[in-house]
Parts: C-alpha cells; sequence; structure tokens
C-alpha cells in the first residue's frame, strides 16, 4: 500500500495493493472515530459535571411545630443554564441566594416556565425515601415540550437531586406529616422582547421542609364548585404544569376563600358542566361501589398521586372509572345517597378529604363532614409507603 498527499492537508490518495491493507484502513478509521467520539464524551463529561459550593453561613432550621407550607429553604440549590447551540451546562449546586435577572428577561414578560413538585422523605431508621421521582421528571419534560423548552436530561436531574438532598439532609424532618418538599423549575431567561420561544434557560431545584399544605391536615376541607372561572380548556395548556395555570385560578381562589371554602372545584371550560380538578389537584368521587375520577381530555393535569391512587384502588380490586363526570351526575349521586366519599390528591397534600361541596349555594355534606373510609385507607397506605412503613408492591420507591 502506497499513500500520495493531496493538495488538501486532510486528504490522502490510498493505493490499496492487498487484503492486509483494507483490514489496516478500517482499523485505523474505527481508532480514529473512536477517538473523536471521547473527546465529544469527554466535552460532554465536562458540560455536565456538577460542582459543589458549601454555604459558608448556615441558616438557623425551624422547629417541626413551625413547618407550614413553603415558608422555610434550605441552605443549598442548584441551577444549571442553558444557551442554544451548546445545550445544558454548568450545573451546580451553591448555597441558596437570590438569582439576578434582566428586566427584558422572557419569563417576565410571556410566561415561559414550568415546575415540578415531590417529596423526599426520612423513615424511622434513617434512610432518605423518593417516591415516583421519575415519573415527575418525565412530567417535566412534557410541560417543556408544551412550551418549547429544551428537554432536560432526566438521569443528570436525578443525580443532582440526590446531591442536593445529601447536601442538605440536616433539614429532613423526621416527625408524621412532614417532608422535604423538592421543586424542580425551569424559567426562560433571554433578554429581549418579542414573542417567541427562549434561546437562554435557567433550571434549578430548590429545597423546603414542609408540614401539611392545608391547614386542616388529614381532615375534610369544604370546597366550592366554580362556576364562572374557568381553569383550562382541550388544547390549552391544563396539562402542563405552569404558572400561567396557577395564576389564571386565583381569582376564584381568593373569592372561594372570602365565602369560608378551602378550594374551588374546576368545571371544564366550554360546557361549565363536566368536573375537571379540585384547586391544585386531582378529584375523586366513591359512588356506591365504584370509584370515579375525572378522564385526561387535555386540560386535566396528568398527577403522580393520580395515577398512584388509580392502580392502588385496582390492586386492592376496587372499580376505578376514569371518564366524564358532569356536576348534575354528582348531585344526583348525592340525592340518592350513593355518593359516599370525595376526595382530592396531589403531592403536597397526598389525599385531602372532601367535607363539604356549594353548588350554586347547595351544600352537599359528604359522610357526615368526616373523612371517608376509603380515603383514609389510601391515605394511610400512601403516606406508610412513603416513609418506608408499608410494604411497596409497585416499585414506587427510591432510597436515596
Amino acid at each position: 500500500m502506497s499513500i500520495t498527499p493531496s493538495p488538501s492537508v486532510h486528504t490522502f490518495k490510498v493505493w490499496i495493493t492487498d487484503k492486509t491493507d483494507i483490514i489496516n484502513i478500517l482499523i485505523a478509521l474505527l481508532s480514529f472515530n473512536y477517538n473523536r467520539y471521547r473527546q465529544g464524551e469527554d466535552d460532554r463529561v465536562g458540560l455536565n459535571k456538577i460542582t459543589v459550593e458549601l454555604t459558608t453561613e448556615p441558616k438557623k432550621k425551624p422547629e417541626n411545630s413551625q413547618l407550614s407550607f413553603g415558608k422555610y429553604f434550605t441552605d443549598h440549590m442548584f441551577i444549571m443554564d442553558y444557551d442554544a447551540g451548546v445545550g445544558w451546562h454548568d450545573p451546580r449546586i451553591v448555597p441558596y441566594q437570590p438569582i439576578s435577572l434582566d428586566p427584558a428577561a422572557k419569563v417576565f414578560h410571556y410566561g415561559q416556565t414550568v415546575f415540578e413538585g415531590m417529596k423526599a422523605y426520612r423513615t424511622p431508621e434513617g434512610p432518605v425515601l423518593l417516591f415516583r421521582p421519575y415519573k415527575n421528571l418525565q412530567r417535566l419534560n412534557r410541560s417543556n415540550a408544551r412550551l418549547s423548552i429544551p428537554s432536560i436530561d432526566e438521569n443528570l436531574v436525578m443525580d443532582a437531586l440526590k446531591q442536593l438532598i445529601q447536601v442538605d439532609k440536616d433539614w429532613i424532618p423526621d416527625e408524621q406529616g412532614t417532608s422535604l418538599y423538592i421543586r424542580p423549575f425551569v424559567i426562560s431567561t433571554q433578554a429581549t422582547l418579542g414573542v417567541s420561544p427562549s434561546e437562554k434557560y435557567m433550571f434549578m431545584i430548590i429545597l423546603s421542609p414542609v408540614g401539611s399544605y392545608y391547614e386542616e391536615g388529614i381532615n375534610p376541607v369544604n370546597i366550592y364548585v366554580e362556576s364562572e372561572y374557568v381553569r383550562a380548556v382541550t388544547g390549552g395548556i391544563g396539562n402542563a404544569k405552569t404558572g400561567g395555570n396557577y395564576a389564571a385560578g386565583l381569582k376564584a381562589q381568593q373569592e372561594a376563600t372570602e365565602k369560608g371554602y378551602s378550594q374551588v372545584l374546576w368545571l371544564d371550560g366550554v360546557h361549565r358542566k363536566y368536573i375537571e380538578e379540585v384547586g391544585s389537584m386531582n378529584v375523586f368521587f366513591k359512588v356506591g361501589d365504584k370509584v370515579l375520577t375525572p378522564a385526561l381530555n387535555g386540560s386535566i393535569l396528568d398527577g403522580v398521586t393520580r395515577d398512584s391512587v388509580i392502580r392502588l384502588l385496582k390492586h386492592w380490586n376496587i372499580t376505578v372509572e376514569e371518564r366524564t363526570i358532569s356536576i348534575d351526575e354528582l348531585v344526583a349521586a348525592y340525592r340518592e345517597g350513593t355518593l359516599e366519599e370525595a376526595f382530592g390528591t396531589g403531592t403536597a397534600a397526598v389525599i385531602s378529604p372532601i367535607g363539604e361541596l356549594n353548588w350554586q349555594g347547595d351544600k352537599l355534606t359528604l359522610n357526615g363532614g368526616n373523612t371517608g373510609p376509603l380515603a383514609a385507607r389510601i391515605y394511610d397506605f400512601m403516606t406508610g409507603l412513603q416513609r418506608g412503613l408499608q410494604e411497596d408492591p409497585f416499585g414506587w420507591i427510591e432510597k436515596l
């Protein structure tokens, strides 16, 4: 075999004289491409290697008796940036601190942001447990896709999350009803006006030791059925966990609170008659020997706790129907005495029994205003599972 350089520095003319030459050339090409691949891998690892900067001024931790929801935050947080053409880069754990954004950042003007919520639990034996974390991260990326935000490597986020919790593990409360709330979120940071997807983003995770989401705890809450305002419509962003969905519900929530109710029960945005969600939770109704919950229709959030409760009920051989449910059907079931229980489900509250529904001034008291036996059973199982006190038949628990 002989090789003659061409005028181009990077090309050669090759005369092959036997099979050995072919083999040698193939080996050389494979070696060259492998080295280039390794170099690319090294570059990517460099971009995605998580650095850690520990605080020199740790904060005073609250007593368990002081914990409510989302009031206190741990000593550290996770940050990662995105730039078009580069991708996600510079993942880092740093001391908890304010962030600086340009007033023109797109998140302020066009609401291009999504978030998630999950929890870490301390077990009596000491290990820390996460409940179905990958389900939350998968939903995060679905929300990202809906709002034209670049997807995030779920394995990298899990690694970051575990490292962050390990750094701030002393913040995890250990009393019944308490946990470490985990808030991952993405914001668009490009400093330009004009309605278009951002070319820059910031992904963050903050941690908060929490008590019960509602002051009532597992005790029933009273719910106002909203007939004027709507939360979302099919084809919109109701099934994405984005800030705009929650901002749209604040007015109705405020008015319900003024009337003495904890949350609102949302009806659909077209007919104003089909049940969708309760406040920031999915909703279930026990009617006779069946449990009903609204089917996912594009305007309802695909709740992780919702999915877990459905699978748990089926595991217990309880019939679950995911379908359209009208408020008229629900009122009729109440009149007939077959509407036995209602409860909301969500990461923050886990299970929130409903003691009363107010529909156009008519107060429907459920189960005598007390927590129903099914809601209590689900709550006990779920919280026991999350704290390592209950056998996990589903493989939902991830131990740190």
